[in-house]
């Protein structure tokens, strides 16, 4: 079938810096093109180049041409004829893709009567089927629903609906799962792989998720520094890698082992305990959790929410617990009221034995020293304003060290100790990496030696090959220094690597708790073992 999308020699710079250089690639109809690589490959670029969405400040050249009309370089007009009719995007964060204020249906009536002049009840009627394809339950209803009133798969769904208002002939899909739990993943990946098959779409996938190539790519192009180095069907890719690179990004993707048939003996379920050599010595736990429910409050009309529920668990010092579950289990709820940042409704949170409840103000300033958090998004925890070395100084201000060269000397000291030079700390956030500003989180987060550590999905924003490495550096920094920590993902893959023990939640509820290699590798709950079942695998190389 002739391309619906061919680039030939993309160039795209920033004054005298060339952020792509070269690229050449097609999609054809109903054919799904994988465009991956790390972050500044120049994947994103060469997408928004076909519908003239680059920054004003980027110089392109080439070759962009959609069913053979040209669009580099094309007039806003003849753009608007072509953005969202034939050629639509579908964003990576479908919440500032969506208008919070506006129902889903008032978008998607706006989008088709954009495309057609259609009266807005048979704009409705169509919204209304655009949501039954995007397989969104009970259309009818959610058609009126806000934003904020659906999950982040349905939000996915309606972004992707929204994308297909204009019928086009080509959809570019800029990482469409990466926020997104395994389960909802899968979904997601189900229906694009339908909508190519009954629409005969074409997709242009952006993703850094390798697993993801592998179940609904039909070829991948590998970008590294702007440059195509690699571009073969997927089955061949995976099979035999023909360049250093792309062996490098495979073998940076963490995976789960293969699953045995049957369920294992010694599995347990959320009742049972399973002491780790520290506990069977007799130690104080680090983090105690002891019947832990935490009730979210009525507000706006909205009534009182159950976010967790009997939760019972402890942390060794020394242990990583991993805590697994879909959007919505509790898994940021836990680690917050482990830290004291949410009340206990029922049950109770003991530091080191020391109760939470029981201390007053100036007590729980005190416990919280030997706690600190890392948060998922590191361009978010840290103020673009400040200097990385005030970032990281601020606790050890906060907790009454002094400024001069001996706090300067801690700072360069705890760059270090995450693989930073000492001259970052003179650098904004912005002037960093999305792996650098990470490090600089760790770093701030260890500056007070803190007995535990709450990691909220540290690693779900990075690149496959910084995720590995700040998984390593995480791994090594723990058994340096020998913190506890709560590790919270939906990466299981990831908590497979890091963690000496892990705790599934479904509803606010531990319904399985065990060492990896039996959770993962033989659930006894069925619960485990659809989220096993729904990681993308990475095919075995012969």
């Amino acid at each position: 079938m002739s391309p619906v999308l061919t680039v030939r020699d993309l160039r795209i710079s920033f004054g005298d810096t060339p952020a792509v250089d070269g690229v050449d690639l097609t999609v054809r109809r109903g054919e799904v093109v994988a465009l991956v690589g790390e972050s500044g490959s120049g994947k994103t670029l060469t997408a928004r180049s076909v519908l003239g969405l680059l920054p004003d400040a980027a110089t392109a050249t080439g070759s962009v041409e959609l069913a053979g009309e040209p669009l580099l370089g094309a007039s806003e007009e003849a753009l608007d004829r072509v953005r969202g009719t034939r050629a639509a995007m579908v964003f990576q964060e479908p919440q500032t893709a969506l208008n919070p204020v506006r129902t889903v249906g008032w978008q998607l009536v706006e989008a088709i009567r954009a495309h057609a002049r259609v009266p807005r009840a048979q704009a409705r009627r169509r919204a209304v089927e655009l949501l039954r394809l995007v397989d969104l339950p009970d259309p009818e209803r959610r058609v009126r629903a806000y934003p904020h009133q659906l999950s982040g798969g349905q939000k996915q769904r309606v972004v992707i609906a929204l994308a297909l208002a204009g019928e086009p002939d080509l959809l570019l899909a800029d990482e469409p799962t990466t926020a997104l739990d395994v389960t909802v993943q899968a979904r997601i990946l189900e229906l694009l792989r339908d909508l190519r098959d009954s629409t005969g779409v074409g997709v242009l996938l952006v993703t850094h998720n390798m697993g993801v190539v592998a179940e609904l790519a039909d070829r991948v192009v590998v970008l590294h520094r702007g440059r195509v180095v690699e571009q073969r069907p997927v089955a061949d890719l995976f099979d035999r890698p023909a360049t250093d690179y792309t062996r490098a990004l495979l073998a940076a993707v963490p995976s789960l082992p293969d699953r045995p048939r049957g369920r294992a003996a010694t599995a347990v379920s959320r009742s049972a305990t399973v002491p780790t050599p520290r506990e069977a010595e007799g130690p104080v736990p680090v983090l105690s959790l002891q019947d832990l429910t935490v009730v979210h409050p009525a507000r706006r009309g909205r009534p009182a929410f159950r976010a967790a529920h009997a939760v019972s668990l402890d942390v060794a010092p020394g242990e990583v617990v991993g805590l697994v579950g879909e959007s919505g289990s509790g898994k940021t709820t836990i680690g917050r009221a482990a830290v004291g940042l949410l009340p206990a409704a029922q049950g109770r949170v003991l530091l080191d034995g020391t109760d939470l409840a029981g201390l007053s103000r100036s007590g729980l300033r005190r416990v919280r020293r030997g706690l600190a958090m890392v948060h998922q998004d590191p361009a978010a925890s840290l103020d673009p304003r400040q200097a990385v070395g005030d970032s990281v100084a601020e606790p050890l201000r906060v907790h009454g060290a002094r400024p001069g060269p001996e706090l300067r000397d801690r700072v360069g000291d705890l760059l270090e100790s995450v693989r930073l030079p000492r001259g970052f700390a003179a650098r904004r956030p912005g002037e960093l990496s999305g792996g650098q500003r990470q490090r600089v989180a760790l770093a701030r987060a260890l500056s007070l030696s803190p007995r535990l550590l709450v990691a909220d999905e540290p690693t779900s924003a990075l690149d496959v090959s910084v995720q590995a490495e700040v998984l390593e550096l995480f791994a090594g920094l723990q058994r340096e220094l020998g913190f506890a920590c709560l590790f919270v993902s939906h990466d299981l893959a990831v908590v497979d690597g890091v963690a000496d023990r892990v705790a599934v939640l479904r509803a606010g509820e531990v319904v399985e708790l065990g060492i990896p290699s039996q959770v993962f590798g033989a659930p006894a709950h069925d619960y485990s073992r659809r989220l096993v079942d729904a990681v993308p695998r990475i095919p075995t190389r012969a």
